[in-house]
């Protein structure tokens, strides 16, 4: 059928509708061949493709195919690697390119799912009313973020009152295995006021993943909650995927107007995903073997976090595993660089059934003084100050070689060990107020005050 029309602007608005159509149609398929296959990086030639697509790798004998990730370029072959297991590839298997990258399902729709690395859901349930948006966002104008005066509350008092969250706040969990991270995330991403919860379980142990769900986060906290899972048997490319697509749709959240505290279980495990990428795609070793690309990929994924002008705010939570209990290390040091405060959990106090195991003294929030009215900042100095007094004695008094009387301040720090207990343990299941930890942080500094 042929249409004629009377004037060369409907004409002209009639034709770049049809090249627009067809610049955007996939009118051909771009074809290549696998050339090698080093354990699980694939090589393969013949392709024009960019760097972050998905490509389809097709058995030479038949079956599903398998979905794999450019992850780098070597003269005319491109390196990949795969979604799933490379079983059943050889040299004749045929890889298609697929023309983009992964993009991020998102909507309302999320809350209260379990969804993998790339967004599908995990819990047998289908996954309807979502847009899908890319995974990488521009940088953030610096001028476009708000400043972070508002409190976010997190129900655990001893973050409440020593370590204060600002709504936009970038805050780390440093801590070595065991000591109690997961169990903290949990009361977190269950008491906190946030309108929605973003939780990205990067590595973690099947069963794991399970519990967390069950038992830490609960099934109230789960109703207003998304969790992006990536677990430690899949494919590096996956691990590294999850905490984008975790990232993603709390920008979404965002964008709504939420506020969203994003937690992400951990960090390192990113790393350690990005290590194992950059070091098999030819990547130089530099610092206890991590190459460049991880210390480079680090910093852009935390600025996604923040308050931002005219719409809601993201306060990153990320657990840092560090090996050996070595703070120093260099996923742990450059974290300290980046981070707005850190909060550092301790096996001694662990050890001794102190939970949670939060190293006072050794953890600080870098927005305490905006977060904070005059009247709470003198309290917290007084029982900082003591603690420290405490701290430095304390070999003394556990020996039995500090004799009581010598020095008044340690001496009401021994008798107040009950209260000061009260004040800093808690148990995984309760929710404490935030006037109510202010209140007994008050009366011991009112105690306090009148030795120091």
């Amino acid at each position: 059928m042929i249409y004629y029309y009377r004037g060369a602007a409907v004409w002209k608005n009639f034709e770049q509708q049809i090249l627009s159509t067809l610049h955007h149609s996939n009118l051909c398929k771009r074809f290549g061949r696998l050339t090698a296959i080093h354990g699980m990086v694939l090589e393969a030639t013949g392709l024009d493709v960019h760097l972050g697509e998905l490509v389809d790798i097709i058995p030479a004998r038949g079956g599903k195919a398998i979905i794999a990730e450019v992850v780098g370029l070597r003269n005319e072959h491109a390196l990949m690697m795969p979604y799933a297991s490379v079983e059943g590839l050889c040299l004749a298997s045929e890889v298609v390119a697929r023309g983009s990258g992964y993009n991020i399902p998102v909507g309302n729709s999320l809350l209260g799912r379990v969804v993998d690395a790339i967004g599908q859901p995990l819990d047998d349930l289908p996954l309807n009313n979502v847009v899908y948006q890319q995974q990488f966002s521009s940088p953030i104008n610096p001028l476009h973020r708000d400043p972070i005066n508002d409190v976010l509350v997190t129900g655990v008092g001893v973050v409440d009152l020593f370590i204060p969250l600002g709504r936009g706040q970038r805050i780390g969990i440093f801590a070595g295995s065991g000591v109690g991270k997961s169990t903290l995330l949990g009361m977190i991403s269950k008491h906190t006021n946030a309108d929605v919860t973003v939780i990205a379980l990067i590595g973690e142990r099947g069963r794991e993943v399970g519990d967390f769900i069950r038992d830490s986060l609960g099934a109230n906290g789960l109703k207003s909650a998304v969790v992006v899972v990536a677990s430690a048997e899949q494919p590096a490319v996956l691990r590294r995927q999850a905490a984008y697509t975790a990232t993603g749709i709390a920008e979404w959240f965002r964008s709504q107007g939420k506020h969203v505290l994003l937690i992400m279980d951990s960090i390192t495990r990113f790393a350690l995903a990005q290590r194992e990428i950059g070091l098999a795609t030819g990547e130089p070793m530099g610092s206890r073997g991590y190459p460049p690309s991880v210390f480079g990929l680090l910093p852009p994924l935390m600025e996604r976090a923040g308050a931002l002008r005219g719409q809601g705010t993201i306060t990153g939570v990320y657990t840092v595993l560090v090996e050996g209990d070595d703070t120093n290390e260099p996923v742990s040091d450059h974290m300290r660089a980046i981070l707005d405060g850190h909060i550092m959990l301790s096996r001694d106090l662990a050890s001794k059934g102190h939970y949670p195991a939060i190293d006072v003294l050794h953890s600080i929030s870098r927005l305490a003084s905006v977060l904070r009215h005059k009247q709470q900042r003198k309290i917290i100095e007084l029982i900082r100050n003591a603690f420290g007094a405490y701290n430095n004695a304390q070999d003394l008094i556990l020996l039995g070689a500090y004799e009581k009387g010598s020095n008044p301040l340690l001496d009401l720090m021994i008798e107040l060990q009950a209260d000061i207990d009260q004040m800093l343990c808690q148990k995984p299941e309760d929710h404490v107020d935030i006037t109510i930890s202010w209140k007994r942080a008050a009366e011991i500094a009112q105690k306090l005050d009148r030795v120091s």
